[in-house]
């Protein structure tokens, strides 16, 4: 029979599967997560920059404005760009409004920061959720380019999230706020009771 293990506090602890611990709760390949980082973080910096120095994305939104209306076009023959009719919708809804004027510098500026966070390892989960949010924005849009490699780069940062950034600011960071990381051994501290097998 298996045994579930229960904390101090009673609580159901189900353990991670080997593999899953080491890649994802040890710093044995916090290397690997540093090289998927920073090579997805140019990308963001990169396609920021581009939005930032060029026309259409800060002086009115005009870039953004053309891409929502080819997205919502429903041609008379073939497939529309995006498939979903709610979505459509939502895009629609944002151009009637002219949302396109603001949200235009706010994409541009928020890839750029997104794409600086994953460099400097600094809030990697957090900024890896955003950069995958707008991935999964584009590809609903009807434009799948790098998004849907991105998309699933970011996820898996995300799942790495407490080791991604130890080569980066994240060690410093994280600890601050109370993150699981510990300078000092992470086993139970002598004065708490050992977790238990329980039936």
């Amino acid at each position: 029979m298996n045994a579930k293990i229960s904390n101090a506090k009673g609580e159901i602890v189900i353990p991670d599967p080997p593999l899953a611990h080491m890649l994802f709760s040890t710093t044995k390949f916090a290397w690997l997560w540093a090289i998927v980082r920073i090579y997805l973080g140019y990308q963001w910096v990169n396609a920021g920059y581009h939005k930032i120095t060029g026309q259409g994305w800060l002086d009115g939104g005009a870039a953004l404005k053309g891409f929502w209306t080819a997205a919502v076009k429903v041609p008379e023959n073939g497939k529309p760009a995006i498939a979903f009719d709610w979505y459509r919708g939502f895009i629609q809804f944002m151009l009637d409004n002219g949302w396109y004027s603001w949200f235009a510098p706010l994409i541009a500026f928020g890839e750029t920061l997104v794409g600086v966070a994953l460099i400097v390892g600094a809030f990697v989960g957090i900024a890896a959720f955003f950069g995958a949010l707008m991935n999964w924005n584009f590809i609903m849009a009807g434009t799948a380019s790098t998004n849907a490699l991105l998309f699933v780069l970011a996820i898996v940062l995300m799942m790495a999230w407490k080791v991604a950034g130890w080569y980066g600011l994240d060690r410093y960071l994280l600890p601050m706020l109370g993150t699981p990381w510990n300078w000092k051994d992470t086993t139970t501290p002598p004065n708490r009771p050992q977790p238990k097998p329980v039936a």
